[in-house]
């Protein structure tokens, strides 16, 4: 067995995937696949070898070949994956992923992974703004429970799960793929075009426009009670010391206003 093919096999008894290893070397998955495509190492920069060997706890190949897979050994190695993880924040900060379950950690790191290999795989702005889409859509997932099914509208139609599983309400769920089903061929087939679309747009559009100038009002209404309550108990400002009693007056003032 050569250098390669033990390292595989130590990949397998851990369930250390190609990709949880490309995250452990800061790679790219198939620059791993690179790597594990010979009879040795010799395609590995120096320091990623290093980090291989310090995960693989050997100081070279022949150790490696020569490694004993006793059930501790395996073990370690694993934890040295999966036991703890850590992915950039949005602030360059890291979010500890400890407390999550080990498929939990797995699914999150996964999917920051992906992200990552987008934007180093596609240079123009298009990878870009599309996972800024994808952030403003997950942002959304609490007040629209539709998003829910447009994922498992997505994950149907490209094979992950099965087309008769429904994970949330059967009968929503049951309906809006059918209603997704129906717009997708529409939109795939040819059979819609900006000129039969323009009026629906414009309605969505004008619906658009009174959700924002609601969502406005709301706003200024919330900052006229903030100053109004601040000056009625004599505040300047919020601070931790005075917010419950402000947000308590605020409340005051906004039911006050409602009964007028």
């Amino acid at each position: 067995m050569n250098t390669v093919e033990k390292i595989n096999l130590i990949l397998k008894k851990t369930n250390i995937s190609k990709v949880n290893l490309a995250k452990y070397l800061g790679v790219s998955r198939q620059m791993v696949y690179n790597y594990l495509d010979s009879d040795d190492l010799n395609k590995m920069p120096a320091e990623k070898c290093q980090l291989l060997f310090k995960l693989l706890e050997v100081k070279s190949c022949e150790e490696i070949v020569e490694k004993e897979l006793t059930e501790d050994y395996l073990q370690s190695v694993s934890n040295k994956i999966f036991s703890y993880k850590k992915v950039p924040s949005r602030k360059d900060e890291v979010i500890e992923l400890t407390g999550l379950k080990k498929e939990e950690q797995e699914l999150l790191s996964e999917i920051v992974f992906l992200l990552k290999e987008m934007l180093n795989e596609d240079k123009t702005k298009d990878s870009y703004i599309t996972l800024k889409y994808l952030y403003h859509f997950l942002q959304s997932l609490s007040s629209m429970k539709e998003i829910k099914y447009i994922l498992g509208y997505i994950a149907k139609n490209n094979g992950y799960i099965k087309y008769n599983v429904f994970d949330f309400n059967e009968e929503q769920q049951y309906i809006f793929e059918s209603i997704m089903y129906s717009a997708m061929t529409l939109y795939t087939n040819g059979g819609a075009s900006k000129s039969k679309l323009a009026e629906s747009h414009r309605r969505w559009e004008a619906d658009m426009e009174r959700k924002n100038e609601e969502k406005l009002s709301r706003t200024q209404e919330l900052n006229t009670a903030k100053v109004q309550a601040l000056r009625e108990l004599g505040y300047t400002e919020i601070n931790e010391k005075n917010a419950s009693e402000v947000f308590d007056k605020i409340a005051e003032i906004q039911s006050r206003n409602s009964n007028y």
